[in-house]
């Protein structure tokens, strides 16, 4: 399962693999598996029958790495139309957005003005969503957790995801824990080096684990942290609502993510239980590394699309 987690994280990395992949349509069924389309219709469409079934939404447009200043504006301007759009459909949605999207790779400042229209924005609708910043590849971390510090000083609605299979995450939750945050634990998808990530999956399991006990605890709630589980582990799963249990600690209290097309049953199951049940769609053309990424998180998908590809 290494070697193949390292296999798919290395055409993520492929700019030829990136142009050429998507022309087969064998690879856009595949990826189709995991999101509803490449256009925001589609992706707003799919955020109402998930509503229906008491299912909220977290919405990202793909992509990364924006080196233009004009593209740059343009993704703004599109997640500010989302935002919009998502207020006027009544949806039970925010948005989650990379900050090398908006700029960060070339003007940090520039970056965070972005940032601020698109939260701003967030908290226009009623009530006020939360706008969530993407965490990306380990040499962004700190500017990233640097920037939502700097938005949380001037606005509260604003959450960061964090990496389990990094060893520094205990730290930086310490440091979320603390100023209250609003904290979305997902195990992580990039090719890290062992010197700071975890590479077994056992090893990632029990940091996740533990990340979660501590955004969870009495300190983390009197504190006001919005914790979000991003994970489609059952296991996992089972073991953080057993403990919460234990904790005596609402289902309401709790809130899991998972990815579109991923775990539906489970995601039913927890939304029927009481737990609060989200789902992430994502969208648009870029979607390749994306999805090369979503395999090598789990390996396993490689199968569950395999047999829903031949068997159609």
């Amino acid at each position: 399962m290494n070697l193949m987690r390292r296999v798919f994280l290395m055409a993520a990395q492929s700019s030829w693999l990136r142009e050429q992949a998507p022309r087969f349509g064998f690879v856009r069924r595949a990826a189709g598996r995991f999101m509803p389309g490449e256009d925001v219709d589609a992706a707003l469409a799919a955020a109402r029958r998930l509503a229906d079934s008491g299912i909220s939404t977290l919405l990202t447009h793909l992509g990364e790495n924006v080196n233009d200043r004009n593209e740059a504006e343009a993704v703004t301007g599109q997640y500010l139309d989302l935002i919009d759009r998502v207020r006027s459909a009544g949806l039970p949605a925010e948005i989650s957005v990379k900050l090398t999207q908006i700029g960060l790779d070339f003007d940090t400042e520039f970056c965070f003005v972005n940032l601020a229209k698109l939260i701003e924005r967030s908290a226009s609708t009623a009530p006020a969503k939360t706008l969530w910043i993407d965490m990306e590849q380990s040499p962004y971390i700190d500017i990233t957790l640097e920037l939502h510090r700097r938005a949380r000083k001037a606005y509260r609605n604003v959450g960061v995801c964090v990496q389990a299979y990094l060893y520094r995450t205990e730290k930086d939750v310490e440091s979320l824990v603390s100023m209250g945050a609003a904290v979305r634990l997902v195990k992580g998808a990039y090719s890290e080096p062992a010197e700071i990530a975890y590479s077994k999956k056992s090893d990632v399991d029990e940091s996740y684990l533990r990340l979660a006990q501590a955004l969870l605890s009495s300190e983390a709630h009197r504190a006001g942290v919005r914790a979000v589980m991003a994970t489609h582990d059952r296991k996992l799963i089972g073991h953080i609502t057993d403990w919460s249990a234990a904790q005596q600690i609402a289902k309401s209290g709790l809130e899991f993510a998972m990815l579109y097309g991923i775990q539906r049953g489970e995601q039913l199951r927890l939304a029927r239980e009481g737990y609060r049940s989200g789902v992430l769609i994502s969208y648009g053309s870029y979607w390749f590394p994306w999805f090369m990424r979503r395999l090598a998180e789990r390996p396993a998908n490689v199968f569950f699309l395999a047999r829903n590809l031949f068997s159609n």
